[in-house]
């Protein structure tokens, strides 16, 4: 058997994450794969959801929890009549309920108060820690979980299919929004009850078109070698297209290379930034306050071309 090598590759990997899987499991297995020697991913998707998971490797690694909070699109199957203790497949069930005659008025009526900014309560098993300890680990255990309440943004949630006491739900939403909660509080408008039965994860700015690649495909491209596995790696400034560009000069470079703040001026626009040395090459995730000072956010220390 062939030891495979590690090596110092940066980049962002647009995975296709299957059926069964933890985020965790995934990354590493992509990782070896591609025989990147340090990985991590952009929030995570349970086990029974498919779909897009960012994966960065090298110095993108930094720009991970900078990403999390990025706008996402999901398509979410929810079955009425029915709820469960994890508010999806895998939990035991709770109640049966029958499933009214339903028509799109009733159906619409049920979703409108779930759009916009809403107070959503995230399930009991959720990853969300409460004194260092996952909620799910607390819940397994027996544990009465109190819940906090948290404010999210769902910007779209509508109907995209619907066969017998199934529906499918096109949603998009902010960080932190739980579908599986959308779902147990969509069944309890309709008062029947739901939970989720499947969700597949679409997109995540700034990746609003990815070419996701599957780990089949990552193992026949191992097959043929390195630079086939490096092809489907995307640059670091990927991650960062949905952000200004600030180019600076020499001797703004040379200064912000020492991690000094740089002044802008007045005119530049307040916010988030990928900054560009004279070199051509990415040096940071900046913020420019209102003052048109330049500081960093997140160093980079990527090699030169």
């Amino acid at each position: 058997m062939t030891r495979r090598t590690f090596r110092d590759i940066h980049g962002i990997l647009l995975l296709d994450k299957p059926l069964g899987l933890s985020s965790n499991q995934a990354l590493q297995t992509a990782r070896r794969l591609v025989g990147a020697a340090k990985g991590g991913h952009t929030g995570s998707l349970d086990p029974l959801a498919t779909g897009l998971l960012p994966l960065c490797f090298g110095e993108a690694t930094k720009l991970a929890g900078w990403l999390l909070g990025s706008r996402k699109a999901y398509e979410a199957e929810v079955r009425l009549g029915m709820t469960t203790t994890t508010a999806d497949l895998e939990g035991e069930v709770v109640e049966t309920r029958p499933v009214p005659v339903l028509d799109d008025a009733t159906i619409e009526a049920a979703l409108a108060p779930l759009r916009g900014l809403i107070v959503q309560i995230p399930p009991a098993y959720s990853a969300i820690k409460q004194d260092g300890v996952p909620l799910y680990v607390r819940a397994r255990r027996g544990e009465v979980v109190d819940v906090p309440a948290r404010e999210v943004d769902v910007y779209r949630l509508e109907v995209i299919g619907r066969e017998g006491d199934t529906v499918r739900l096109l949603v998009e939403c902010g960080s932190g929004t739980y579908v599986r909660s959308l779902a147990v509080d969509f069944g309890a408008h309709l008062g029947c009850g739901a939970h989720l039965t499947g969700l597949r994860r679409l997109w995540v700015e700034p990746f609003m078109a990815p070419p996701m690649v599957t780990l089949d495909e990552l193992r026949d491209a191992a097959e043929i070698g390195p630079d086939q596995l490096e092809a489907f790696v995307m640059p670091v400034d990927a991650g960062l297209t949905h952000i200004p560009r600030v180019e600076l000069d020499p001797e703004q470079t040379r200064i912000f290379g020492f991690g000094q703040p740089v002044p802008l001026g007045q005119g530049a626009e307040p916010g988030r930034c990928a900054v560009w040395g004279v070199d051509g090459r990415l040096m940071a995730l900046g913020e420019i306050a209102d003052d048109g000072l330049l500081r960093v956010l997140r160093g980079l220390n990527l090699p030169t071309a």
